[in-house]
């Protein structure tokens, strides 16, 4: 496997998520979510818990993982290296948090789904995420929305207007973000065949019958899906599918099949070829660090801004006629 000595995350971020980021933290009230995130619900709770409630791998707790993990590691050159734990939990899913202590949570139905090479793109996912310093932004992002709905309920629903705007950017950034971990793990697996079977079994993946599954069609059908937006209608139900408003449900992460297209097109990049090479931005000893763009917010950010102060001016002549 191949590894990358000081490498920056700037080398292998997508510009989707420097551009989702940059409209996020351009929004109005994205620093006060910030700054009482921080206060009340920063990471170490969520430590305390796995520290109490998981196991804790090491070279004695799941050695065989905790070698894959050390690996991956190494190849990213992410220092100090964080925690890992394995969460008892039957959902096939994984996570980082934190950053002045990073960690990264495993389910034991993902152990249980994936082999060792798919476990190891996983874990790559994961540092990645640790590596362009998105696990604040993740944490803040399942915050706001609790938040919203409780702000909602004191402005006669007004609240919910608000911060929609807020919690849509804080989504679209979230998927986005999910790109740059998607080829971190591509970076670390060097070959995009393992990366995309581990989305298939992610997608609908079997213990009993996944034999049975081909990666050769989960690609076909990317392929099919990619057509869908020859029909605008199409895009209007992808829009609405990742954004349900009225029930505040918002996906994630991005559909698989996407994520497959997105890596494919770089694989094939110069790009990706000149890091095979060693030619990459070099930033020692970088883990976790908010990039901040200087590029001017798009029309559609300005817009929505737009919007969003024209709702909070009558939230507050709403609360001020309240006082009187």
């Amino acid at each position: 496997m191949p590894t990358y000595p000081d490498i920056s995350c700037e080398t292998f971020r997508h510009p989707l998520d420097r551009q989702a980021e940059q409209a996020l933290r351009s929004l109005p009230g994205f620093d006060l979510v910030a700054t009482q995130f921080i206060k009340f619900f920063y990471e170490r709770p969520q430590m305390v818990y796995h520290m109490g409630n998981s196991i804790q791998v090491g070279a004695r707790q799941y050695s065989s993982v905790y070698q894959i993990f050390r690996e991956c590691v190494r190849d990213l050159d992410i220092s100090p290296e964080p925690v890992l734990f394995v969460s008892q939990t039957p959902v096939v899913n994984a996570y980082a948090l934190g950053q002045e202590e990073p960690n990264i949570v495993l389910n034991t139905g993902l152990l249980d789904l994936l082999d060792p090479t798919e476990i190891r793109t996983v874990i790559a996912h994961e540092l990645g995420h640790l590596k362009c310093g998105h696990t604040i932004l993740i944490q803040m992002a399942t915050w706001v929305i609790s938040t919203a709905n409780y702000i909602g309920a004191r402005t006669l629903g007004l609240g919910n207007l608000v911060s929609s705007g807020l919690i849509f950017a804080f989504y679209e950034w979230k998927r986005k973000a999910e790109l740059s971990a998607d080829r971190a793990a591509l970076m670390v697996m060097d070959d995009l065949k393992p990366v995309m079977q581990t989305m298939m079994k992610l997608a609908g993946g079997s213990i009993q019958y996944g034999h049975e599954c081909s990666l050769d069609e989960f690609i076909r059908q990317a392929e099919r899906f990619q057509e869908l937006d020859q029909d605008s209608l199409n895009q209007v139900y992808k829009f609405l599918l990742y954004n349900n408003f009225p029930q505040n449900l918002f996906l994630t992460h991005p559909f698989a099949v996407e994520r497959i297209t997105y890596l494919q097109q770089w694989a094939n990049s110069a790009e990706y070829r000149q890091i095979r090479q060693g030619n990459y931005s070099r930033s020692p000893a970088q883990n976790a660090v908010n990039v901040q763009t200087e590029s001017s917010p798009s029309a559609a950010t300005e817009d929505l801004r737009r919007q969003i102060e024209e709702l909070q001016r009558e939230i507050d002549r709403i609360k001020k006629r309240g006082e009187e």
